[in-house]
C-alpha cells in the first residue's frame, strides 16, 4: 500500500483532526528558535569573550530556519495564513531565498518527489563521490545558485517550468526588494560591520550543517512515486526536532504534507510500521553515506 492508498483509508474526522492548524506551538516554537539567535547574536556583537566560538551555533540556528520556511510554504505552522507568508518571507530574506519562487519549487518537489527530470531538486545530482561530497558541503556552488536564482527573477530570464507565468511579475518585484535590502545591508557595513558578525559570517559557517541535514531526506531513496520508499524519515532526539520543525519526519511530511509540524509526531506513530526507508539517526546515516563513497569509481 502506498502513501496515496493509505490516506484513502482515514476517515474525514482522523484527517480533521491530523491537519489541524494552530497558532500557539509554532509562536512557542518560534519564540524558543529565534530567541536563542537574538541572545546569540547579542553577545556576538556586545564582543563578548571567545564571543568567535559562539560564530557557528549561531549559523546553524539561523541555517535552520531553512525547515520554517519550508513549512510556512505549506501554510501549516501558524493558523494565521499572514503570519505564515511573513515569516516564510522574512526568512527568505535571511537564507537569501525568495519565498514566493522557493514555494513553487518546493510544490514542483512534493508532485515530483525523486522523480528524475521531473523533480527541481534532482536537478543537482546528490553526491556520490567524495570530490562530489567535498564540494557539496562546501556550499559554494549552492551559493552561486542563489545568486543566480535571485538575478535572474529579478532581471533576467525566469525559464524554470515551474515558474507559472501568472506569477512572474511578482516574482520579479519579490527578488527586486530582496536585492534592495541587500544593499541597504552592505553599504551599513561601512558604517557598522555587526551585520558581518552575526549575520552573514554566521550562515556561511552554519550552511554545510544544514546540507549534510538535507542530504537525509532523499539521498539514496529509490527513484519511485511512492513516498513511503522515495523519502526518508530519520529518527533523532527533541533538541534536532525542535530546531529542525519536527522535519526529520520527513517521510510522515511528504506522505501527508497538509499536517502541522505540531501534528507530525502523531501521524508518525501511525505509520511508523510503514516506512520504507529510514534511519537510526544523522549520525548513522551520514556513516553509511560517507562509506559508500568509498565504494565509488
Amino acid at each position: 500500500m502506498d502513501n496515496r492508498a493509505y490516506l484513502g483509508t482515514l476517515d474525514a474526522a482522523q484527517k480533521a483532526d491530523l491537519t489541524r492548524k494552530a497558532d500557539g506551538p509554532g509562536l512557542w516554537r518560534l519564540a524558543g528558535h529565534g530567541g536563542l539567535i537574538l541572545g546569540l547574536g547579542v553577545l556576538i556583537a556586545l564582543g563578548v569573550p571567545f564571543w568567535w566560538a559562539l560564530l557557528v551555533p549561531q549559523g546553524v540556528l539561523i541555517v535552520f530556519l531553512f525547515t520554517l520556511q519550508h513549512e510556512a510554504t505549506h501554510q501549516t505552522p501558524f493558523a494565521n495564513e499572514a503570519l505564515n507568508e511573513w515569516v516564510g518571507w522574512i526568512i527568505g530574506v535571511i537564507l537569501v531565498q525568495p519565498f514566493l519562487w522557493f514555494r513553487y519549487f518546493h510544490f514542483a518537489h512534493h508532485r515530483h518527489t525523486n522523480i528524475p527530470g521531473k523533480d527541481p531538486e534532482l536537478s543537482a545530482p546528490k553526491p556520490e563521490t567524495w570530490p562530489a561530497f567535498l564540494w557539496h558541503l562546501g556550499t559554494l556552488g549552492y551559493w552561486a545558485g542563489k545568486v543566480q536564482v535571485l538575478w535572474d527573477n529579478g532581471f533576467g530570464a525566469m525559464e524554470a517550468a515551474y515558474l507559472p507565468r501568472a506569477a512572474r511579475s511578482r516574482l520579479r518585484r519579490e527578488a527586486r526588494g530582496m536585492l534592495a535590502i541587500y544593499a541597504v545591508a552592505a553599504a551599513s557595513l561601512w558604517v557598522w560591520d555587526v551585520l558581518l558578525w552575526v549575520w552573514l559570517v554566521p550562515i556561511l559557517m552554519g550552511f554545510p550543517v544544514l546540507r549534510l541535514y538535507l542530504l537525509a531526506e532523499h539521498g539514496r531513496c529509490p527513484y519511485v512515486a511512492d513516498m513511503f520508499l522515495n523519502t526518508r524519515t530519520t529518527l533523532s532526539n527533541r533538541v534536532v526536532r525542535f530546531f529542525a520543525w519536527n522535519m526529520p519526519y520527513h517521510t510522515d511530511h511528504h506522505a501527508y504534507p497538509q499536517v502541522p509540524f505540531h501534528r507530525l509526531p502523531v501521524f508518525h506513530r501511525m505509520i511508523e510500521d510503514r516506512l520504507g526507508v529510514r534511519a537510526a539517526g544523522y549520525r548513522a546515516f551520514t556513516r553509511a553515506y560517507v562509506q559508500a563513497l568509498g565504494d565509488q569509481d
